[in-house]
């Protein structure tokens, strides 16, 4: 992004909470623990974490799943104005929030719509309050391959998907929130073609993109095409580097995320395309963030500022 005079505007550098899930960082043994320890002293979670931000340099979060959620904040400071000023204070904001699959309304399930618009509306209303205009979510999850009766991603699946989305995308925007989808590994919304078909479907007025760039890359895909061809719509991106394309026919049922995880890498250690994805994000909507996903570093101090250095080197 450029200045008037022509100088590169240094971007909001951001990261998701599940940075910090790893339970090295919190002296645990296992993610369970972490868990307890969040629901037990969401107060000291949330502080820890916020001051880990700081110390990164990093300003900008994105709210995900527990222990990181919005429950979980509004637990600790008591409101969303509250956990706004938290955040002031420490000169950190949050960029957005992510609905993960399993917690939320099943979007296969066709009488789920009022209840997944009600739960959409309940999170953009906590993202007004505390100065955010952006809610991510993914479509479902694809089952495993063989599986009986199969199970396709075709047309009449993603109309229905559209459909809804539409649906979601109007009720936010309402509160001034924008809905965008993210590219996850082994979901409807994986391949390049799932991607451009759900856009083509799609209303840009209601509908925006957050796509993944490892994500994108694990299913054997090109971030940076995928972000040169949608660059309008882009609202928001997840910089996250891949070790190369799954090769394998993943079992998709709880583990698969952990299954997924020996795939990605800390940025600039993998395949992703710095500089060409760096490009092409400049071009974009959300070009005035840059969300560096690590999913749970043992310490994301250091790997933040490891990848903040790969996405400064590569916008240069």
């Amino acid at each position: 992004m450029k200045a008037p005079t022509g100088e590169t505007v240094e971007p909001r550098f951001a990261t998701d909470v599940v940075t910090f899930y790893h339970p090295a960082f919190w002296g645990l043994q296992s993610a369970q623990d972490v868990r307890k320890l969040a629901l037990n002293d969401a107060g000291g979670f949330w502080s820890r974490t916020l001051d880990a931000l700081a110390e990164a340099g990093v300003i900008g979060v994105e709210l995900t799943f527990a222990p990181g959620d919005i429950e979980s904040a509004l637990r600790a400071f008591g409101s969303a104005p509250a956990f706004r000023r938290a955040l002031e204070a420490r000169g950190v904001s949050v960029v957005s929030a992510f609905v993960a699959g399993s917690d939320a309304p099943d979007w296969r399930q066709g009488d789920n719509l009022p209840a997944i618009v009600a739960d959409a509306e309940r999170r953009a209303a906590f993202l007004a309050d505390v100065g955010a205009d952006l809610l991510v979510t993914g479509l479902p999850m694809r089952t495993t391959y063989g599986t009986r009766p199969p199970f396709f991603v075709d047309a009449a699946y993603m109309s229905r998907m559209a459909d809804i989305a539409h649906a979601v995308g109007d009720a936010v925007a309402r509160l001034g929130v924008r809905l965008a989808l993210h590219t996850e590994s082994n979901s409807t919304l994986w391949y390049e073609r799932d991607i451009d078909l759900f856009m083509a479907l799609t209303d840009p007025r209601y509908v925006w993109l957050c796509p993944d760039s490892c994500h994108i890359a694990l299913g054997g895909g090109d971030p940076v095409a995928v972000a040169r061809r949608h660059a309008q719509r882009i609202a928001l991106a997840h910089w996250k580097d891949a070790v190369g394309p799954i090769d394998v026919e993943l079992t998709i049922d709880d583990t698969v995320f952990a299954q997924q995880q020996p795939y990605m890498t800390e940025l600039g250690t993998g395949i992703v395309d710095w500089r060409g994805w760096a490009d092409a994000m400049s071009r974009t909507p959300g070009a005035g963030t840059v969300l560096i996903e690590l999913d749970e570093a043992p310490d994301p101090v250091a790997a933040l500022r490891a990848g903040v250095a790969v996405a400064r080197r590569a916008r240069a």
